[in-house]
């Protein structure tokens, strides 16, 4: 394996926490459709397109629609959701995370974002992120949701890295999964039994090393 030259992150749940918005915004959306959306049943978003969450969300409560409402549902949700996180600043920045990505840049190791969501650069700019990212990869630039590897191929890409030489962070089995199809090593942030398939797990990147990092 190659010694690690760049780092690609996911956003949701890794550096910063959006997923409590999310997850009031489905079940606000469920209330309105008229039935209830358990933390449980949202687990089952962790990772997945903001059209396949509504699906699942649907599935959750038996509703079938067709593509023109569920269109019409999904912006409405988009719409409660960008409303929350307009008010987020680097107060909600998770323990650990900035830390960790500048101790990154002063040992030059570069730095991308690799997350699927289409709202990656108003959360970044609210919460002063931006600048710390040599190559910023979201929802606007790509076609294809994880687990397929294209948000990981295209960061290591921008950054004129070599995949074996990338490590990807994520909160996500379908994150971790694109990470191995791209051929990067993967730290997962969160549950070891939800992340089996990443090289480690950790609970969060609060005293995580470039040390630790470079022993993968």
């Amino acid at each position: 394996m190659s010694s690690i030259s760049a780092c690609l992150f996911d956003l949701d749940g890794v550096l910063v926490d959006t997923a409590k918005y999310h997850y009031i915004a489905w079940k606000r959306l469920a209330g309105e459709l008229g039935f209830e959306f358990t933390e449980q049943d949202n687990e089952r978003l962790k990772g997945v397109s903001r059209m396949a969450s509504l699906d699942i969300l649907l599935e959750v409560g038996g509703v079938k629609l067709d593509e023109g409402a569920k269109l019409a549902l999904a912006e409405k949700k988009n719409a409660w959701y960008v409303e929350y996180i307009s008010n987020m600043d680097e107060s909600e920045i998770l323990p650990g995370a900035l830390e960790f990505i500048q101790a990154l840049k002063d040992r030059g190791i570069k730095v991308a974002l690799g997350s699927a969501s289409k709202n990656a650069m108003l959360i970044l700019n609210n919460t002063g992120l931006t600048p710390y990212f040599d190559a910023i990869i979201d929802g606007t630039k790509t076609a294809q949701a994880k687990p397929d590897p294209e948000v990981f191929t295209m960061g290591a890409h921008e950054l004129g890295a070599r995949p074996d030489a990338c490590v990807v962070f994520e909160d996500a089995e379908a994150g971790i999964e694109a990470a191995t199809r791209a051929g990067m090593r993967s730290v997962g942030i969160g549950s070891p039994e939800t992340l089996r398939r990443a090289n480690i797990v950790l609970p969060s990147l609060e005293g995580f090393t470039v040390d630790r990092l470079q022993e993968l």
